[in-house]
C-alpha cells in the first residue's frame, strides 16, 4: 500500500501523468466566456491539434471565439485491481443530449480559475463528489466540440473509492457508474462509423457497456476523450483507429503528422 495514494498502482500512474504535457500549451490561451453552465456532451469530439492541422481556416478563426469547458475523468483502482472511470447518464429532463453518458462536468463560469477547477465544481454539483477527494494529475489537449466548444479533459485520481458516496442532482443526473477504462483500447463491443464534419471525414466512436441488468452507450465526445486518456494511461494505441480528419489519420498510436499520443 502507497501512503496517500491507496495503492502502488495509483501512485506510479501519478507520477507518469505529471510528465504529461498536451501537445500545444498555447491552445489554452483564450478568454472565460460567461455561460449558463451544465453538463457537456456531443455527437462529436475532436483533439483541437488535429483539427487545427486540417487547416481549416473556420476552425483556426472559431478558438478565439469559442467558450470553454472542463470534463473531469476521475479514475480509481476497482476491486479487482483495474483502473476504472467514473461515467453519468444525463437527465432526460435536459433540453439538449438528454439520456447520454457523459463525464462529470460542464462550461466554466466567470469565476473559475481554470478547467480543472470547474471539472471539480461541477462533479460536486452533479453527482457530490468532494474535490479535496480528487487528486488533480494534469489535463489533455482540448477537445472541440460539434459546436466548436472548447472542451479540456482533467485527469483525476481518488485515492479512497469508499469516501465517495454520490449525491446525485436530478436536475441533471439520472445515474452514475463506472467502468474500467482499458475497454476504451479495445475492439469488444466497439464499432464506429465515418461521418462529416465540416467539410470532412470523421471517425464516430460507439462502446457497448453493461454493468448488471444495466446497458449503457457511450460515444460521441465522451468516448473520444476516453480513447484519448486510455492511450495515454496504458500508454499503447487502440487496436482501432481512434480518428480520421481530412487526411491526418490516427493509427497504431501515431497521425501522419507523426503525433503520438501516448506520454
Amino acid at each position: 500500500m502507497a501512503e496517500g495514494w491507496g495503492s502502488l498502482k495509483l501512485k506510479n500512474l501519478a507520477q507518469r501523468l505529471r510528465f504529461y504535457k498536451p501537445p500545444d500549451s498555447a491552445l489554452f490561451e483564450n478568454q472565460i466566456e460567461e455561460s449558463n453552465g451544465g453538463g457537456v456532451s456531443s455527437q462529436l469530439g475532436v483533439a483541437e491539434s488535429i483539427a487545427i492541422s486540417s487547416n481549416s481556416t473556420e476552425i483556426r478563426a472559431a478558438r478565439n471565439s469559442t467558450k470553454r469547458a472542463g470534463v473531469l475523468i476521475c479514475l480509481f483502482e476497482g476491486s479487482g485491481g483495474d483502473l476504472r472511470v467514473i461515467l453519468t447518464k444525463r437527465s432526460r429532463n435536459l433540453s439538449s443530449h438528454s439520456g447520454e453518458v457523459s463525464l462529470p462536468g460542464g462550461k466554466m463560469e466567470e469565476g473559475d480559475a481554470d478547467e480543472s477547477e470547474t471539472a471539480l465544481r461541477e462533479a460536486k454539483e452533479e453527482i457530490g463528489l468532494d474535490p479535496s477527494h480528487v487528486k488533480v494529475m494534469t489535463v489533455l489537449e482540448p477537445f472541440l466540440s460539434k459546436h466548436l466548444l472548447r472542451v479540456v479533459p482533467v485527469v483525476g485520481l481518488l485515492t479512497d473509492r469508499e469516501s465517495f458516496i454520490p449525491v446525485l442532482n436530478p436536475g441533471e443526473v439520472d445515474a452514475i457508474f463506472d467502468a474500467p477504462l482499458e475497454m476504451f483500447l479495445k475492439d469488444e463491443n466497439h464499432r464506429s462509423e465515418e461521418t462529416q464534419w465540416m467539410g470532412f471525414n470523421y471517425t464516430l466512436h460507439y462502446f457497448d457497456y453493461k454493468t448488471g441488468k444495466k446497458k449503457f452507450l457511450i460515444w460521441g465526445l465522451t468516448a473520444g476523450i476516453l480513447v484519448r486518456a486510455a492511450s495515454i494511461v496504458y500508454q499503447q494505441p487502440p487496436a482501432f483507429t481512434e480518428m480520421i480528419l481530412g487526411s491526418n489519420k490516427i493509427e497504431n498510436g501515431t497521425t501522419s503528422s507523426g503525433h503520438n499520443p501516448k506520454i
